[in-house]
C-alpha cells in the first residue's frame, strides 16, 4: 500500500498548492492507494469550513485528520458528527463531537487511521494518548494497515508514543509544529516514523503567518491579528510504503515541493 500524507494545509496558499501538486505527486510518486491531509488550519489558518472540506474531497483526498484548531470555526463543529472522513483527536472527551479514528476502504484495500493529540505544552484537559491508543488498537481497530497522526508540540512525546506503538501501527506521523523534520525512518518493529511532516502553505513568515502580524505579540504580549503568509509556498508531507499483509512499513520519504513559478 502506498499512502500520501500531506502536512498541515494552511489557509488559501496551502489549499492552492495542494490542488496544484496532487496531480503531479500522483504522477511522480504514486499511484497512491490513499491520500490523507491534516486540515485543521485550512480556513485562513484557523479551523475548517464545510465548503473547504467539500472542495478538498473533490480533489481526491480520502481522509482528513486534525488537531486543536479543528474547533476554531464553530459552524464546522456539527459537521464532525456527520462526515466520517474528517477526524478530530480521539483523546478528547467522548462527549466531544466527531470521531477520532476510522477504517477506510478503497479499491479492495483497507486502512485504519487514528488521530491523537499530545498533552505536553498543549491543552491538558484530554485523555492520555497512550491509553486511548491502547484502547483503540486493542478493542476497535480491525485493519492490518494503521496510520497514526499525532498532533503534538513536544518532540520527546512524539518519539515516546511512536516507540510505544512500534510494531502495532504501520505509520506514525507527527503534525502541529509546521516545521518538517529530517528524521524519517522505519523503527525496529516496522513502524514508519517522522517527528513532523511539515506544513503545506506559505513558509516565508512564521509557521504560516506573516512576520509583521506575529512579531508585535512577542514585543507587547498583547493580542495581535495574524495574517496568512503567501510567499515561499510549499507542499510538504510524506510518502509511505507499507506491506498490505504484514502491516509493516518498508519505506518513508519526505516531500517538499515549491509552488510552480
Amino acid at each position: 500500500m502506498k499512502i500520501l500524507f500531506v502536512g498541515d494545509v494552511f489557509g488559501k496558499p496551502g489549499r492552492r498548492i495542494l490542488q496544484e501538486m496532487l496531480p503531479e505527486l500522483r504522477n511522480t510518486e504514486g499511484p497512491f492507494d490513499f491520500v490523507i491531509i491534516n486540515c485543521e488550519n485550512a480556513a485562513a489558518g484557523f479551523g475548517m469550513t464545510e465548503r473547504i472540506m467539500d472542495e478538498m474531497l473533490s480533489w481526491g483526498v480520502d481522509v482528513m485528520t486534525s488537531g486543536n484548531h479543528i474547533w476554531d470555526k464553530k459552524e464546522f463543529v456539527p459537521v464532525l458528527n456527520r462526515e466520517r472522513r474528517v477526524l478530530r483527536p480521539a483523546n478528547y472527551p467522548p462527549s466531544a463531537p466527531g470521531r477520532g479514528w476510522g477504517i477506510f476502504e478503497k479499491n479492495g484495500k483497507k486502512l485504519g487511521v487514528v488521530n491523537l493529540q499530545g498533552r505536553v505544552f498543549m491543552p491538558a484537559e484530554i485523555d492520555s494518548p497512550f491509553s486511548v491508543a491502547d484502547d483503540i488498537l486493542t478493542h476497535h481497530m480491525q485493519a492490518d494497515v494503521v496510520l497514526v497522526d499525532f498532533h503534538a508540540e513536544a518532540t520527546a512525546e512524539k518519539i515516546a508514543l511512536s516507540r510505544y506503538l512500534d510494531g502495532r501501527v504501520s505509520a506514525f506521523v507527527g503534525t502541529h509544529t509546521h516545521v518538517q523534520t529530517a528524521d524519517e525512518t522505519v523503527l525496529p518493529q516496522g513502524t514508519a516514523y517522522v517527528t513532523d511532516v511539515g506544513m503545506t502553505g506559505g513558509h516565508g513568515g512564521i509557521i504560516g503567518m506573516q512576520y509583521d502580524s506575529v512579531i508585535p505579540k512577542f514585543l507587547t504580549a498583547l493580542p495581535s491579528k495574524f495574517e496568512v503568509e503567501e510567499s515561499d509556498v510549499r507542499c510538504q508531507g510524506v510518502v509511505l510504503e507499507i506491506d498490505d499483509e504484514t502491516g509493516r512499513a518498508y519505506d518513508v520519504k519526505c516531500i517538499d515541493r515549491p509552488a510552480a513559478g
